[in-house]
């Protein structure tokens, strides 16, 4: 695809939407919660944040530069500018392939959650929240929804890069921000919450630089933006040449620690408010919170909100993973954008039903385990292997191996932009981030 008939994002503001939709998703709303509260709250949140710009800015500016440079999909961007390194373009496109095997599955829980909720069989059932949660989950619904999902998402990235994802973001990210900040002052006004707002702001120092709380927050802030599965390189591949790829990076970077922090915000209080722990793993969103909820008045309409929040974050993200793949085929194959987004949408439903129908015991070297699912399998892989290796080598890649100008030429848009942080992101590129990325990946596997 020739860069004139290539399509663009349009205004600054468009172009930090939409890459902030890619990071904002499920890890901000879902996991960083529970891993928070696992965590020690305000311990974790300041290593959090210290990660998100040590480790996630220089990943994502050079991924930004090796998409903008070529503005190819994420296989034809690496191979544009290295065949040796076109490995890491497929790196990401299978890391986004088996994403959107349990994706899915999971982004469908918050329309279970939705449609219950504003119907009220959420807080009429018999069932404590616990049952529930476990009968649908032994039902057939979780892939239903999941294939609901993939339909709203393919309908999104058909209409195109101007009309499906950028206007899908302009929409869905101020309204996610409105309701996180409805949610933020609701809870303010139950009682006890300011024990939740102490224990999410209150940081304890030697709880925040252990090994483990050092590793958990470095990972969190890595998983949060998106890097290492081909996604910023191609959304990257539609911005201009004029975007300004550091700022836009910080302002993605500090929109997905805001988000992270409201969501802090909502859930501590909340939970606190109704004598619970704040500890309560991933079942947190969907058992702890309609407990929490059914004591409000208006119980309904509150959890309609919140899941509303839950699913656009959810959307931002799989349209983000889906036009990686929607991309790769359109370009690689010669096929319509139509035809890309449908093939990728087909292959999706089925990954769903694999992944929600095959359970399965492993046996490995004498270790027995019992029930793995392929969301099992496929997150482990991608989380643990896949994408730190990605974002490892593209740092290492554009920072190394390129010609030593170009990462400087990409970040200074060719001279026109100044700054003492050009060099600050270089110098990151080449000996921090790398090295952060390495410990989580050794410490994942399990040699550390």
């Amino acid at each position: 695809m020739s860069e004139e008939k290539r399509a663009s994002f349009g205004g600054k503001l468009s172009v930090i939407l939409v890459a902030a939709g890619s990071a904002i998703g499920l890890g901000a709303i879902w996991r960083f919660p529970y891993i928070a509260g696992e965590y020690g709250g305000a311990a974790f949140l300041l290593v959090f944040a210290i990660s998100v710009f040590a480790v996630g800015i220089p990943a994502m500016v050079a991924e930004f530069a090796v998409g903008r440079h070529s503005r190819k999909n994420a296989v034809g961007a690496f191979r544009a500018l290295s065949k040796k390194w076109s490995w890491l373009g497929y790196n990401g496109v299978l890391g986004a392939l088996l994403i959107s095997g349990y994706y899915y599955i999971i982004a469908g829980w918050s329309l279970e959650y939705l449609t219950n909720s504003a119907v009220g069989s959420l807080y009429n059932s018999p069932l404590s929240f616990t049952e529930q949660f476990a009968e649908f989950q032994g039902s057939w619904r979780p892939l239903f929804y999941a294939i609901v999902f993939i339909l709203l998402t393919h309908v999104i990235i058909a209409r195109g890069v101007e009309k499906g994802i950028e206007k899908a973001s302009r929409i869905m990210m101020p309204a996610l921000f409105i309701i996180l900040l409805i949610m933020a002052v609701r809870v303010a006004f139950m009682p006890n919450a300011i024990e939740g707002y102490r224990f999410f702001l209150s940081p304890d120092f030697e709880k925040a630089f252990s090994p483990k709380t050092i590793m958990m927050a470095i990972g969190q802030a890595f998983f949060s933006l998106s890097v290492g599965m081909g996604c910023m390189v191609t959304y990257a591949s539609y911005f201009k040449k004029k975007n300004n790829l550091i700022s836009t990076s910080f302002n993605v970077a500090g929109l997905t620690l805001l988000v992270s922090v409201l969501a802090g915000l909502v859930i501590f209080p909340a939970v606190f408010s109704a004598g619970l722990q704040p500890t309560e793993g991933a079942s947190l969103i969907f058992v702890t919170l309609p407990e929490i909820f059914k004591d409000m008045p208006l119980a309904s309409l509150w959890s309609v909100i919140f899941f509303t929040l839950v699913m656009l974050a959810s959307l931002t993200s799989t349209i983000s993973f889906h036009e990686v793949l929607t991309a790769y085929f359109a370009e690689e194959f010669k096929l319509s954008r139509k035809w890309a987004a449908r093939t990728t949408s087909i292959v999706s439903i089925a990954l769903s039903i694999l992944t929600t129908c095959c359970i399965f015991d492993i046996d490995f070297l004498g270790i027995k385990i019992a029930n793995v699912t392929f969301i099992d399998i496929f997150d482990k892989f991608t989380a643990n292997i896949l994408m730190p290796l990605g974002a490892m080598f593209t740092c290492i890649f554009v920072s190394w191996f390129m010609k030593r100008n170009f990462i400087h030429d990409e970040i200074s848009n060719y001279g026109n932009l100044k700054g003492a942080t050009i060099a600050i992101i270089i110098f990151m590129l080449r000996y921090i981030t790398p090295l952060l990325i390495l410990y989580i990946f050794i410490k994942n596997i399990g040699l550390l």
